[in-house]
């Protein structure tokens, strides 16, 4: 299904729209985990009416004000938060941690308590997940997982928005992820163990995914009936599947690693040979940053199969659904609309 097809069935549901806006209100969203299926698919919903009827939520978060601390570089992050929170009239504020960790200077706790004071809502993209969590833990306002070393859930949200847009039935898609089990893998099995897809993860030996997010991913799926595969075979992995993905072989904080990496991971390059075994319509994903050459051949990354820029441009607004659903947006817009109707 195109994307205008999307678009026009969100604009043509709205405001009637059936989602539960109130589920996600001054909730923290650190991990996959912490959604039901019904969320997640709240969050979809809501992305697509947002990406349809923009000038509807221009307002909606006016009054907000969210503050984002990262550890970590970051292009696409920074950017859809800052342009996605502007664009709902709310407003940002960044602070570069790249220096220090963002403890260095005082407890945890002493921030959160100066935070919740001052702002509504706080993104961290951090090294260690310890430090969301810690955060979430005493600080009274909402907390986004920006990505840590766990988790990524805002990339796996807007990767399977973007599969919604492509494929329109998540339930029959085929996810196919090759590379590092890190955590964009965890944050893509969790969120296709809630939508009831079938995702196939294929790493070598010993960079498989943590065991404890495949359990969690194995359990959402027996109420689902999501397909959740483990593999070290990435040609197995791909054959057949509706959209192939992979992300770069050696993490932020792994530079040391490298070299090995390169050695170790050859052999799970998504590159023209690859590709040819999945679906004749299969699509490629990648998270970006990109390293041509490596993780992926430049003739499959720039090919008419790959759907990367789309993926990078729904982070705007996937994470424009969870700021309005965090933050009572979405509610307080569809009581507006409804009062009017």
């Amino acid at each position: 299904m195109s994307t205008s097809t999307i678009a026009r069935r969100a604009a043509s549901a709205h405001p009637l729209i059936s989602l539960d806006s109130k589920a996600l209100e001054n909730r923290d969203l650190l991990s996959i985990a912490d959604l039901e299926p019904s969320e997640v698919g709240t969050i979809l919903e809501l992305a697509g009416l947002v990406k349809a009827r923009p000038a509807d939520f221009r307002t909606a978060l006016s009054d907000k004000q969210m503050a984002m601390f990262f550890e970590k570089p970051s292009l696409r992050t920074r950017l859809t938060f800052e342009a996605g929170m502007a664009g709902l009239g709310g407003t940002s504020i960044f602070v570069d941690q790249t220096a220090s960790p963002l403890a260095a200077r005082e407890s945890l706790s002493d921030i959160a308590h100066n935070l919740e004071r001052w702002v509504d809502v706080v993104v961290l993209r951090t090294f260690e997940h310890s430090t969301v969590t810690g955060m979430a833990e005493h600080a009274t306002i909402p907390v986004i997982n920006g990505l840590s070393d766990i988790e990524h859930p805002c990339q796996a949200l807007a990767d399977f928005f973007t599969l919604k847009e492509k494929f329109d039935d998540l339930r029959a898609l085929r996810l196919a992820y090759v590379g590092d089990g890190n955590n964009v893998a965890h944050s893509l099995l969790l969120t296709a163990a809630c939508l009831g897809s079938q995702i196939t993860v294929a790493s070598p030996a010993g960079y498989e995914p943590k065991p404890e997010v495949i359990g969690r991913a194995l359990v959402l799926a027996a109420r689902t009936g999501a397909t959740i595969d483990i593999t070290n075979d990435p040609a197995a992995a791909v054959a057949g599947a509706d959209a192939v993905y992979t992300d770069v072989w050696t993490s932020m904080g792994q530079e040391h690693q490298a070299a090995e990496r390169r050695v170790i991971f050859a052999p799970y390059q998504v590159n023209e040979s690859l590709m040819a075994l999945a679906a004749p319509n299969a699509v490629f994903m990648h998270c970006l940053p990109a390293h041509r050459g490596e993780e992926v051949a430049a003739g499959v990354m720039d090919s008419p199969q790959s759907i990367v820029f789309d993926q990078a441009e729904n982070r705007v607004h996937v994470q424009k659904a969870i700021l309005l659903l965090l933050l009572g947006g979405a509610a307080r817009r569809f009581a507006a609309r409804s009062a009017h109707a």
